[in-house]
């Protein structure tokens, strides 16, 4: 048993869980082990608790403390948060020990994002510890597959659970983050003609085209995406990450394949994206009339943003400064649930221990101390946001 409240413990037991995601590590276990575990926890910690399969063998786990009071100002906060985890390759240290030295829990997830997990669960059993309860509901969710597809805080929204706000608790080392970038993955096939390496009158050269296309989108990327810019995210940007092509030395290649992924700013859509790279092939194809490739949009994910004087922001700030320190308010370079919740109607910002630098990384590790001091704010969060104060 983990002592009710005690965020320390509970972060260390849940790096020690392997829930690796299975969409991501073939064979791995995903986030049934993890999901009970959490579950038996915070029902021990006196929450309503139910585990609810986002897919199969994929499950949610949705507590809840406080009630909501009609006519009194009450309103309710979420705590989300994933509980599932990349690979471990290439690590450094045993992935799932949790050791604890120096004033750090090492392991995969530990920074991203089981810290944070354990700060919001032991920060709602604070608060609904707290002398006077909760005024409003408190809905907690550690979610399934935020690593892949999000199918996880996809179900929560589409079961219909909502709040007036929310907190991922990514790791953003207690800043606030209220906007973080979405991203767009598109692939582009570059056609040409296969012929003998000696027949250049005939041959067609894909890989050739290709570098001429990387080319008209390196000047995209260094000029208008340049002032695509947010105040707290930076600018718009894209990368080609992967490129295949050729069959032999004394072939001309009939195809080459580039992967690209385009960063994006809140307000951009990707259809915007989509239209900037036909219109590159496009302008290629004016001045090379045997250019031919073919764009197709993979998977794309929506920028968050959150105004910085909506109330959610105000009423952590000024949770923080009420506790002594100043309240650093900075952009998320990843893509996180938040923005899920925000397109549902919930004001979602990010706000959690660890540094999102440590994450995915050969060396994995959370302060314990900025565990503890993410479950106290939280906790004091919750009280005020619950009862209509501190915005």
């Amino acid at each position: 048993m983990i002592d009710r409240g005690n965020a320390v413990a509970l972060a260390r037991e849940l790096v020690r869980i392997d829930s690796r995601n299975p969409a991501l590590s073939a064979g791995a276990p995903g986030e049934r082990e993890i999901a009970r575990a959490l579950a038996d926890v915070l029902r021990a910690w006196g929450m309503e608790v139910e585990v609810l399969e986002a897919a199969p063998g994929r499950p949610n786990v949705v507590a809840r403390v406080g009630k909501r009071t009609e006519g009194r100002g009450a309103r309710s906060l979420m705590f989300n948060g994933h509980l599932d985890v990349v690979g471990v390759e290439g690590m450094v240290h045993p992935p799932f020990d949790a050791q604890e030295r120096d004033g750090r829990i090492y392991g995969r997830g530990a920074a991203d994002m089981k810290g944070g997990i354990a700060a919001m669960c032991a920060a709602a059993a604070r608060a609904a510890a707290a002398e006077g309860g909760l005024d409003g509901e408190l809905v907690i969710c550690a979610v399934a597959d935020e690593e892949d597809a999000s199918i996880g805080t996809r179900a929560i929204v589409a079961s219909g659970v909502r709040a007036d706000a929310a907190i991922v608790t990514e790791p953003t080392r207690l800043a606030i983050a209220p906007a973080h970038r979405g991203f767009a993955w598109l692939t582009v096939v570059v056609h040409g003609r296969a012929a003998h390496g000696s027949r250049y009158d005939i041959g067609i050269d894909a890989i050739r085209h290709a570098g001429l296309l990387l080319a008209e989108l390196d000047a995209l990327e260094s000029t208008l995406l340049r002032e695509r810019t947010h105040p707290l995210l930076g600018r718009a940007s894209l990368h080609a990450s992967l490129i295949e092509g050729g069959t032999a030395m004394s072939v001309y290649p009939d195809r080459c394949t580039l992967r690209l992924e385009r960063r994006t700013m809140p307000g951009e859509s990707e259809e915007a994206v989509l239209d900037e790279v036909r219109s590159a092939c496009e302008r290629l194809s004016r001045r090379l009339p045997d250019f031919d490739a073919s764009v197709t949009l993979d998977l794309a994910r929506a920028a968050s943003d959150v105004a910085e004087d909506s109330p959610i922001v105000r009423a952590l700030a000024s949770t923080i400064e009420a506790g002594g320190a100043a309240a650093r308010t900075e952009g998320l370079s990843a893509w996180t649930d938040a923005a899920i919740l925000n397109e549902a109607g919930i004001p979602a910002i990010c706000f959690g221990p660890g540094d999102i630098a440590l994450a995915h990384s050969a060396e994995e590790w959370v302060a314990t101390a900025e565990i503890e001091r993410a479950a106290d704010l939280l906790g004091q969060l919750a009280l005020r946001w619950c009862a209509g104060r501190g915005d």
